[in-house]
């Protein structure tokens, strides 16, 4: 009885091992994301040394955990006590908001909860950009500025910040991605009005940049 429980209890802690360490293998509303790992990565001055543009990637989809990690260190949270995180924001405004796009659909990522919430499902990748490499890489990070959050700018001063704070994130990502080995390239080509659409977003939600990312080719 007692090699047959520890059998089974074997079994359910590989279970769980697998599910961490894969890719993304189903659809599901809400996806809480696993702490990141923070004691992984390369010496920043090492990151820094290795941080470039890369346009060629593997097909192969990205680990759970790395998502996982990846998403942190873009704009996580990293000071429970204040809500504030590893990106800094004109007057801590918070308005870039994280959308994950992969083959299984689009999802929203919530530092808060740390957790990806599903926006559209199909493999949308395509209209993340109008270079081939876009709709093969396994994720496109789009950083969406919402204009509600910045109520007391006018209009030239939203749109200053929107893209200097989405800068902030992406040169974050950039550093993880050296830091991770993984390739990455951020882009401005994108159809704005059909992503938008795909999106879900209002008026008043603007599409700033996108950046592409996955393992090199092998």
């Amino acid at each position: 009885m007692r090699t047959k429980l520890t059998s089974s209890i074997m079994l359910i802690l590989m279970g769980i091992a697998i599910m961490v360490n894969v890719g993304i293998t189903q659809v599901t509303s809400v996806i809480k994301l696993q702490p990141p790992q923070l004691d992984r990565g390369k010496p920043l001055m090492q990151a820094l040394n290795e941080r470039q543009s890369n346009r060629q990637f593997s097909a192969k989809p990205l680990e759970l955990q790395t998502l996982s990690n990846l998403l942190w260190a873009a704009d996580g949270v990293n000071r429970p006590e204040s809500g504030k995180r590893t990106a800094p924001s004109a007057m801590n405004q918070q308005e870039i908001d994280i959308y994950v796009v992969m083959k299984e659909g689009i999802y929203r990522y919530d530092p808060k909860e740390h957790a990806l919430h599903l926006i559209a499902k199909g493999d949308l990748r395509n209209l993340c950009g109008r270079q081939e490499f876009v709709a093969q890489a396994p994720v496109n990070l789009i950083y969406v500025a919402d204009y509600r959050k910045m109520a007391r700018l006018n209009d030239e001063e939203r749109k200053f910040f929107s893209a200097t704070d989405a800068g902030h994130i992406s040169q974050n990502v950039y550093l993880f991605c050296a830091s991770e080995g993984l390739a990455c390239v951020v882009r401005g080509m994108v159809d704005r009005d059909a992503l938008a659409k795909a999106m879900q977003l209002s008026p008043e939600q603007h599409i700033v940049l996108a950046h592409t990312l996955g393992y090199p080719p092998d």
